[in-house]
């Protein structure tokens, strides 16, 4: 993490007042990060750090696109990033994470590096399934998970459904039973 020093916002000098720090991000930013999903990229990211007395809450707006491959053809292709985060900064007696928003530091915390956050917010905005542009109409959402072929006829799903819905004669004798006490 020497490298991204540039990402560390000497907080402890700061006035309780707003702050915006600029960052641009590009190929070098994600060489840092082993075992990366994005390798290039071309962001623009505003922090907004609003310091306050017990409290510094951090704006995070990030765009830009990011290279992705295809699942489906394995070429590159530019997706589109838009960001918008926020991180909660808490002054406590040890530092910790608290949830994904909330992380406490302690009185004596000089400065805070926001670089890891900005590669967890861009990370978490790749989807699941990265489909190239160009397949991305053939592709329709409405299939996944449903049976599109079955080796059963027409007449045998018929057949099943009434089946299901007619009343088993061993349930009418059991009722005839309890009837009967």
């Amino acid at each position: 993490m020497k490298n991204l020093a540039h990402f560390d916002i000497d907080i402890y000098k700061l006035a309780n007042k707003e702050y915006k720090y600029q960052y641009q991000i590009d190929k070098s930013f994600f060489d840092h990060f082993e075992n990366s999903l994005v390798k290039k990229g071309e962001l623009n990211v505003e922090v907004t750090l609003d310091k306050q007395e017990n409290l510094i809450t951090t704006f995070f707006n990030i765009r830009g696109t990011i290279e992705l491959e295809c699942d489906r053809s394995l070429e590159k292709f530019d997706y589109p990033v838009e960001i918008q985060e926020k991180i909660l900064y808490q002054y406590g007696e040890e530092e910790q994470e608290l949830t994904d928003e909330i992380v406490i530091i302690t009185n004596n915390t000089q400065k805070i590096n926001v670089s890891q956050y900005i590669y967890e917010f861009i990370g978490l905005s790749v989807p699941m399934r990265k489909i190239h542009p160009k397949y991305a109409e053939e592709d329709n959402p409405l299939v996944d998970g449903e049976i599109i072929f079955s080796s059963s006829t027409q007449d045998e799903k018929k057949s099943d459904e009434e089946s299901n819905n007619s009343v088993d004669p061993r349930w009418n004798a059991l009722k005839n039973l309890r009837n009967l006490n």
